[in-house]
């Protein structure tokens, strides 16, 4: 399966923090920095972006910088405090600079597998809802865990959905903060990652 088909993003925008050194593999270094991308509301989505030394190797990214990042949305398990947590980070495989006329953009487009019963649940006003969290195929045997929100016909779409229904999946990556009480009820800012989708569909076995 091409990569770049089953799992590709695209997302333009402002450069909000400059890169970062993240880790090495095989003598590579890695990047993170952060990508401010405008909704139509008006709203923000910050977004991490992790790049590698030879994309950056003839530019440098300031703040303030408008790019464009064509690449794949990666998780990953993050312990803290012995516990498990999922990270989501956008994987750059191209990165190009933008005019300032250009519009931000925000799009994905997914193929994987439900590896999680969809929860289905209806807001106090009465906005009907649905967390699918799906499987998504990467090169030598890894998959990746994206988390999914649908809305209205798609939430209600999503009911009839099981464990291993094969979907193709298209919409937005979206920021969401949210607090978290501790146990000594202090309460600490927090940000989550998720697919917004737009489209939604089951793959059929002979697609």
């Amino acid at each position: 399966m091409n990569q770049l088909i089953n799992n590709r993003i695209v997302l333009s925008g402002e450069v909000i923090e400059e890169p970062l050194y993240s880790h090495e593999v095989f003598g590579e270094s890695f990047f993170t920095f952060l990508l401010s991308v405008n909704r139509l509301s008006g709203q923000k989505d910050i977004l991490p972006i992790t790049v590698s030394e030879r994309l950056l190797s003839d530019s440098s990214l300031e703040i303030g910088t408008r790019v464009s990042v064509d690449g794949q949305l990666r998780s990953y398990n993050i312990v803290s405090d012995n516990k498990s947590r999922l990270q989501l980070q956008t994987f750059a495989r191209e990165l190009i600079f933008m005019s300032e006329q250009l519009e931000d953009e925000n799009s994905i487009t997914l193929e994987g597998y439900i590896c999680k019963p969809p929860i289905y649940r209806v807001t106090p006003f009465s906005r009907e809802i649905a967390d699918v969290l799906i499987a998504v195929n990467r090169a030598y045997g890894k998959s990746d865990y994206i988390p999914c929100i649908c809305w209205g016909r798609n939430a209600r779409y999503c009911q009839q959905l099981q464990v291993g229904d094969r979907l193709d999946v298209e919409g937005r990556l979206q920021s969401r903060e949210y607090q978290k009480r501790l146990s000594d009820e202090s309460v600490i800012n927090k940000v989550a990652y998720e697919v917004s989708v737009s489209k939604l569909a089951i793959k059929r076995p002979t697609e």
